[in-house]
């Protein structure tokens, strides 16, 4: 049997680099949300959310549009 999850029971590895980076850049999720619905990627708040508590898997796309949005490499994303 397969399990899609983190070692620590997360449907994703990128949520806490996602939170603390938006922390860092203070805006909100809603903003966040904003930022990549702006360069095509149609997310919400709710969602955005899932994703940092680790409870919404995260495609490839979304991690590409989460590392411009942030301006950084996808391989700080995934530490």
């Amino acid at each position: 049997m397969f399990i899609n999850k983190s070692a620590d029971g997360l449907n994703n590895i990128c949520g806490k680099n996602i939170a603390k980076l938006r922390t860092e850049l203070k805006i909100s999720q809603r903003a966040l949300a904003d930022k990549m619905q702006l360069i095509g990627i149609d997310i919400d708040k709710n969602a955005i959310q899932r994703i940092e508590c680790g409870k919404r898997f995260v495609t490839d796309i979304e991690i590409v549009a989460f590392a411009k949005v942030f301006d950084i490499a996808i391989e700080k994303l995934l530490k």
